[in-house]
């Protein structure tokens, strides 16, 4: 709370955690939020190759009042939210070795009306092989290739077959949200997919970028993608034919990443 604050004051905190969420009541003077994720050695660069980044991305509550959110890297200020910003996701990255904190500044008032400054946040690694953003996604707006599919259907938060019911459209997010019915969960990493539609068929939703344009359509799909601040986003989504026509090709070559029930 900034009521425990003296006005000019600067906190300073560390955000250890891959993901997590802060609120700040009343903001007073300012908050200091050194990022230093705990990343495990697999995130060390491979000898010869680029040094891996680290991603963040913060996402404000629909009631974000009462500062603004700056990065600070290097000692260079770089506005990220501003006061009621709209409520989307902004992301950035940095190399490990770079010195990166988000500041938190409260804005002046002439009242002392309840305000909250709100958001969560997810910290994300190169090495957990995953996009840093939603809109960049591999199939965000153009068909995965074999290679990206198979490997999707291994590392996703989550591996659905099944069909779309609706699409809706959220001009503010920028985002198309796709209905869809689970003939069968082949995984998912929390439960998004729960029973509502048909008897025995499991519903859920999962979000695109608009531009992306997506339309319903009939068939069978393998949907696949990330968790994002508790959404699922969609990485690849080829008709589960062609899917069965690609697996079965690398079975035979031995090319496949890994072992994925097929029927």
């Amino acid at each position: 709370s900034g009521l425990s604050q003296e006005a000019g004051s600067v906190e300073q905190l560390s955000l250890h955690c891959a993901e997590g969420s802060l609120e700040w009541l009343y903001p007073t003077g300012a908050l200091r939020l050194r990022l230093a994720p705990r990343l495990p050695p697999t995130s060390t660069a491979v000898k010869g190759g680029s040094p891996p980044h680290v991603t963040a991305c913060i996402k404000p509550t629909g009631t974000f009042r009462g500062a603004q959110l700056y990065l600070e890297r290097e000692g260079v200020l770089e506005l990220l939210l501003p006061e009621a910003p709209r409520p989307r996701a902004r992301c950035f990255s940095w190399l490990p070795q770079e010195k990166v904190a988000l500041f938190l500044q409260a804005t002046p008032h002439p009242d002392i009306s309840r305000r909250i400054a709100a958001f969560r946040y997810e910290l994300r690694g190169d090495w957990l092989a995953r996009p840093a953003l939603p809109a960049s996604s591999l199939s965000a707006c153009r068909p995965c290739n074999d290679t990206e599919i198979l490997m999707a259907i291994c590392t996703s938060d989550f591996v659905i077959r099944g069909s779309i019911r609706s699409v809706s459209n959220d001009a503010e997010l920028q985002e198309s949200i796709i209905g869809v019915s689970a003939t069968r969960i082949h995984r998912q990493k929390f439960p998004l997919f729960q029973a509502g539609g048909r008897p025995g068929r499991p519903v859920g939703s999962i979000r695109t970028p608009l531009r992306c344009g997506v339309k319903p359509g009939p068939g069978t799909f393998l949907f696949t993608g990330w968790l994002h601040f508790g959404e699922a986003w969609l990485s690849c989504a080829p008709r589960y034919r062609d899917f069965q026509r690609i697996y079965e090709g690398a079975q035979r070559t031995r090319q496949n990443p890994c072992e994925f029930p097929v029927d």
